[in-house]
């Protein structure tokens, strides 16, 4: 093989990489400019805890014990993390509303760059997010009882999980025809996720029908391995795998959900009418 067929491959994947971190650039400027958008997303997560903690933290009472705040808040954090799902979608309907995306497919720059560029501006802005509800955490009564290495091992799982929910955002948000729907359509799909969870309440509160659902739900599965990596309460149902391993589970799911969505974004982006 010639060193110009090496190097050919090489200099696109470069250019790639340059490509998409100036638009994601682009996309974490829009932030300082409209700080609305990280304003009520924070107001909104920060009106969860309060309400929770403190209306039905006392009349929830958790198997085995513990405080219900510790049991609470890795629970918002996934919740958040999921509805990061929406913040994208809102952003790639409102490009493709505006003209942005046909601006860049008239560049010279790398395909991809539009799509690699939204889902690390919106990993970063909800990395963000989680530093303001740790902190919000931290002043209702939420700690770690671990170490730092599980404590960071938390947040990468978190982070992680925020990257296959933008790939789900993207994709819904080429799908839709206005802001207001990829709202409203992404709303509509994870408000039920993440209370069909075990997040607000221990699963063997639920119907028996329901709980199976709620232990392989990811969002459960998320929820669980950051309360076991944090030392915070965990009390599970059954002894399935989802229990048992949910760190692995919650990887397993990150994988499926952008193997699936990935390439389902990348086929509508090249399908918009140009």
């Amino acid at each position: 093989m010639s060193t110009q067929s090496m190097t050919a491959p090489r200099g696109r994947l470069n250019q790639a990489v340059s490509d998409g971190s100036v638009v994601a650039w682009r996309n974490l400027k829009r932030i300082p400019r409209i700080p609305e958008l990280a304003i009520f997303a924070i107001l909104q997560s920060i009106m969860f805890v309060l309400l929770f903690a403190f209306v039905f933290g006392g009349a929830i009472p958790l198997p085995g014990g513990g405080s219900y705040r510790e049991f609470l808040m890795p629970g918002i954090f996934a919740q958040t993390i999921a509805f990061a799902a929406a913040t994208t979608a809102i952003g790639m309907t409102d490009d493709i509303g505006k003209g942005i995306i046909d601006r860049f497919r008239s560049l010279p720059m790398a395909r991809s760059a539009v799509l690699t560029g939204r889902v690390a501006a919106d990993v970063v802005y909800n990395a963000g997010i989680l530093i303001v509800l740790m902190l919000s955490g931290l002043a209702v009564g939420w700690s770690v009882h671990t170490n730092v290495l599980n404590f960071f091992a938390g947040v990468g799982l978190l982070l992680l999980f925020a990257l296959a929910m933008t790939s789900i955002g993207v994709w819904l948000g080429m799908l839709v025809p206005t802001v207001e729907v990829a709202n409203q359509v992404a709303f509509t799909a994870i408000f039920p996720i993440t209370f069909l969870s075990n997040v607000f309440v221990p699963p063997e509160t639920l119907p028996g029908w329901l709980q199976p659902v709620a232990e392989w739900n990811p969002v459960s599965t998320l929820t669980a391995a950051t309360r076991d990596l944090w030392g915070n309460p965990n009390p599970v149902t059954g002894s399935g795998i989802p229990g048992e391993h949910p760190a692995l589970v919650t990887i397993i799911w990150v994988v499926v959900i952008v193997a699936i969505f990935t390439p389902l974004a990348i086929r509508r982006y090249n399908s918009i009418s140009r």
